[in-house]
């Protein structure tokens, strides 16, 4: 019998960690575990932590130390990278540069919503160290076209490595039952001003006067501040602000939701959009990063320009009026979530990457 192919995965904060790189990564290991493949032994581990900054150089330092001792003991074949901007990059050219040294081929799997901020077109040492590394994998993975485009302008070397793997998620666990008489619109992730939560609080304000729907921003973030506005605007008993929510709590939230809107100004593929899809809820976002990928304007979704808080009051009440709109846009995003965002095909996907990787 051949040997499994041993993939280090370098995660963030672990399964209890609140972005979505850990979320992803989390469904990735629990798919993998559910198929029991015999040719795939990977293992998932922290390489930044969920507490004090200065401490995730602590975990940078212990994923190298198991990533030599994998390799003395013949259990490190191909290393996985989930990269960030900012500290996440910094955190990763250590350890892909570690990986060189040991001579282990590596995979960039890019998610970073603001990478085109961060990786500007300087010609500074650090650019320079970011190029590098990205030609110097072996494979390079990113979540849509846009960033295919952004990679192969940057580091032209990579150009003939990158793959396009759009993030997935389960197909869910809850029958999905909606709002009933009151239209439930939902909102899923960090709640700030990237995500443009400011802007879904105006226009919800302005949908004031139109009875028939309440709202649940969910996530962490700038909470306090963003309920104190809502109810300082008379959206207190309309607007719920439950804060960080586990994956059961997000489960139920979606099941009861009718709507799901994200109007960020930035993103890279939103997981919370995906959930949406696959709950067949009619979805309401903005086409930054690769959402435009998978949300077709008027056809599996509205789109809205970023900031434009008539353009989304006007998509939200659209949705809210007419029942059979959020009907045929919830339709359409499911079966895009059937045939392209399922779980299952995007394990198998990253296994073939890992597999080509390892040569």
């Amino acid at each position: 019998m051949a040997k499994p192919l041993h993939v280090l995965v370098s995660i963030p904060s672990g399964p209890t960690g609140q972005g979505g790189i850990d979320r992803i990564m989390a469904s990735l290991k629990k798919e993998l575990d559910r198929e029991k493949r015999a040719d795939i032994d990977a293992r998932f581990l922290i390489s930044r932590g969920s507490g004090h900054v200065a401490l995730s150089g602590l975990y940078v330092i212990g994923f190298c130390l198991r990533m030599l001792a994998a390799r003395i003991t013949g259990r490190a074949d191909v290393v996985h990278i989930n990269i960030s901007s900012y500290g996440s990059t910094y955190r990763k050219l250590l350890i892909a540069a570690f990986a060189r040294l040991l001579g282990i081929p590596y995979i960039l799997h890019l998610h970073g919503s603001e990478y085109r901020l961060f990786w500007n077109s300087d010609t500074s040492f650090l650019s320079g160290r970011i190029r590098s590394m990205f030609e110097r994998a072996a494979r390079v993975v990113v979540l849509g076209r846009t960033w295919r485009d952004f990679i192969a302008g940057r580091a032209p070397g990579a150009t003939e490595h990158i793959a396009i793997v759009p993030n997935a998620t389960e197909t869910p666990s809850l029958a999905h039952v909606g709002g009933g008489d009151t239209v439930h619109i939902l909102f899923l992730g960090r709640v700030g001003e990237r995500k443009g939560v400011p802007q879904l609080i105006d226009a919800l304000h302005d949908m004031h006067d139109h009875p028939g729907w309440r709202a649940t921003i969910a996530g962490d973030g700038d909470v306090e501040a963003s309920k104190s506005r809502s109810a300082a605007l008379g959206l207190g008993d309309r607007i719920a602000f439950p804060g960080w929510v586990g994956p059961a709590t997000v489960a139920s939230l979606i099941a009861s939701a009718d709507i799901l809107v994200l109007p960020s100004f930035a993103e890279n593929l939103p997981v919370s959009v995906i959930e949406g899809m696959a709950a067949g809820l009619a979805v309401v976002a903005t086409p930054v990063g690769a959402v435009e990928d998978i949300i077709k304007d008027g056809e599996t979704g509205l789109l809205v320009p970023p900031g434009d808080v008539p353009a989304l009051t006007d998509a939200l009440l659209r949705l809210v009026n007419d029942p059979a709109l959020r009907a045929r846009l919830g339709s359409a995003a499911q079966a895009v979530h059937r045939e392209c965002l399922e779980l299952a095909p995007f394990a198998e996907t990253i296994c073939n990457i890992w597999k080509a990787a390892a040569g």
